[in-house]
């Protein structure tokens, strides 16, 4: 009787001791029996891991900026396809005035009136081979208002306090666009209000008159 207490007794030690052990701990040790490099094998796997985080990080940085790269590059070649005649319409604006002094006046003969017909043929062609590469013309009505974003002011004459002020009261030259490019303002004469000069008080007039 007393063997077999005690049999049951070393049954139930050993059975203690097999549960406080569990699967994770039984693994670890025979793990370090088998590997003595396991924490090493553990830190490289760590490195390696927090290396192809840093690469994978940097090939998608690489790839955006790419993306972006390309589309400011797309951007940039629809820019210089849509502007192309920038260059050109500069150095056609002196002559295009040329044309609009030409054509202001009344012909005051017949051969006047043919050579004006002939200038506006001309200029009709001009015009249409401009307005084809995106070019539009700035004419500003006389009596609009004046606008410094499509306008410069080359004069100013002055009007009654009455009259309207800081309108068009005369276009001295047109003015060109190239799609939304402001190439050229239009010149133009500008009215303004009459400034009132304050008179000199009386001491001051008689200290200059006795002078």
């Amino acid at each position: 009787m007393f063997n077999k207490k005690k049999d049951n007794n070393e049954e139930t030690n050993l059975e203690e001791e097999v549960k406080t052990e569990t699967p994770k701990e039984e693994e670890d040790k025979y793990v370090h029996v088998l590997r003595p490099d396991y924490e090493k094998m553990l830190a490289d796997q760590k490195t390696q891991k927090e290396e192809v985080e840093k690469w994978k990080n940097a090939y998608y940085t690489a790839y955006a900026d790419t993306q972006n790269l390309r589309k400011s590059l797309a951007a940039d070649h629809q820019n210089a396809i849509k502007y192309r005649a920038e260059g050109f319409l500069e150095n056609l604006i002196p002559a295009l005035d040329c044309f609009y002094y030409a054509l202001q006046p009344t012909p005051n003969s017949d051969e006047a009136k043919n050579y004006q017909i002939g200038f506006q043929y001309i200029y009709n062609q001009i015009k249409s081979a401009l307005d084809s590469e995106g070019v539009s013309e700035i004419e500003p009505a006389v009596g609009a208002e004046f606008d410094p974003h499509s306008m410069q002011a080359v004069d100013i004459v002055e009007v009654e306090d009455n009259e309207k002020a800081n309108v068009v009261v005369k276009v001295a030259s047109k003015g060109y666009k190239l799609h939304d490019r402001l190439v050229k303002a239009a010149m133009v004469i500008v009215s303004k209000h009459k400034e009132i000069k304050a008179e000199e008080p009386a001491s001051d007039k008689e200290e200059a008159h006795n002078a």
